[in-house]
């Protein structure tokens, strides 16, 4: 079970990109996130008509280390670290540490 999945809510904390928020598009397994809006880049993509691709300069997202965004919290509207806890019906869910809120509902 990740701290952070896809579809999360997530503010950036280092880099050229700091303060920003956006939404987890992609987790991968290499500990990176790939947030929509954060870390962009120009690509030059080469035109290929067999598949519809127009050539020139596109913009796209990067993927950033996970430890380099943290989860947003609305109450407080910050980013937050978080961790585990078991509930009593053995379920375990993600919690805010600094107010031990539940993120998941």
């Amino acid at each position: 079970m990740n701290k952070i999945r896809k579809g999360d809510q997530v503010i950036v904390t280092t880099g050229k990109d700091k303060g920003k928020r956006g939404t987890v598009l992609n987790v991968l397994e290499t500990g990176h996130v790939v947030v929509e809006g954060a870390n962009m880049v120009k690509k030059h993509a080469k035109p290929n008509p067999m598949r519809g691709i127009v050539g020139g300069i596109i913009s796209k997202e990067m993927p950033l280390d996970i430890s380099n965004v943290a989860l947003y919290n609305p109450a407080t509207q910050k980013g937050e670290r978080v961790g585990f806890k078991l509930l009593d019906d053995g379920r375990k869910v993600r919690v805010f540490k600094s107010s031990g809120e539940v993120v998941d509902a």
